[in-house]
C-alpha cells in the first residue's frame, strides 16, 4: 500500500504536467505494485506508466549536506499511444532545475543525460528513452544528480527491484 498511497494522489496531475496537458483531476487508478514500483492506467485519452520514489536522497550546498524541502520526487516510465510516446522515461526532482542544466542519471555504471524544463527532466530522444528502460531493466539501482534552481545539488537514489515487471506491465495496459 506505500506506493500507491504516495502516489494515487497526484500521479495523473505529474503525467499530464509531463505530457503539456493540464489536469484538474488527481489518479486513483493504481492498477499494480511490483516490488518498489507501481502501475497506473488513465482512460480518455489511455495513459500508463510505472513510477517509483527514491529510496535515499541528499541533498548538498557547497559540499555540505543541508536540509530542504522539495516537494514529490519521481522516475517514471509513461506510455501515450494517442501522442506515439512509447517508454518516455521522465523525473521530477521536486523543485525548479537550475535553467539550462542537465540531470545525470547513473544505472549501475551506465551515464545517461536528461535535459530540464521547469521541474521536468527527460532524454532528448526516444532512442535515448530505450537504451535508459534496457539500462534500467538489467540495472539494480538508478542515482539522479541534478541541481536546483538554487544551487542545492541532489542525488536520488531509486531501486530498480521490480522495474521490469512494472515497465513491461504499463507497456502491456497501453497495447504495446
Amino acid at each position: 500500500m506505500g506506493i500507491k498511497t504516495t502516489f494515487a494522489g497526484m500521479l495523473l496531475t505529474a503525467s499530464l504536467v509531463a505530457s503539456g496537458a493540464i489536469a484538474q483531476d488527481k489518479s486513483t487508478n493504481w492498477v499494480a505494485e511490483k516490488t518498489n514500483w507501481s502501475v497506473f492506467v488513465e482512460d480518455n485519452p489511455t495513459e500508463c506508466w510505472s513510477v517509483s520514489t527514491p529510496e535515499e536522497t541528499v541533498n548538498s550546498r557547497g559540499g555540505r549536506v543541508v536540509a530542504v524541502t522539495r516537494s514529490q520526487i519521481l522516475l517514471m516510465v509513461s506510455y501515450r499511444p494517442s501522442q506515439g510516446a512509447k517508454g518516455q522515461v521522465a523525473f521530477t526532482g521536486g523543485y525548479p532545475f537550475a535553467t539550462g542544466s542537465t540531470v545525470n542519471v547513473d544505472i549501475s555504471g551506465n551515464e545517461f543525460e536528461m535535459f530540464t524544463e521547469g521541474e521536468w527532466a527527460w532524454t532528448a530522444s526516444p532512442s535515448d528513452d530505450a537504451k535508459m528502460v534496457t539500462a534500467m531493466k538489467r540495472g539494480a539501482s538508478a542515482v539522479v544528480s541534478a541541481v536546483s534552481g538554487r544551487g542545492t545539488a541532489t542525488k536520488d537514489t531509486f531501486s530498480l527491484s521490480g522495474f521490469t515487471a512494472a515497465v513491461e506491465d504499463a507497456e502491456k495496459r497501453c497495447g504495446e
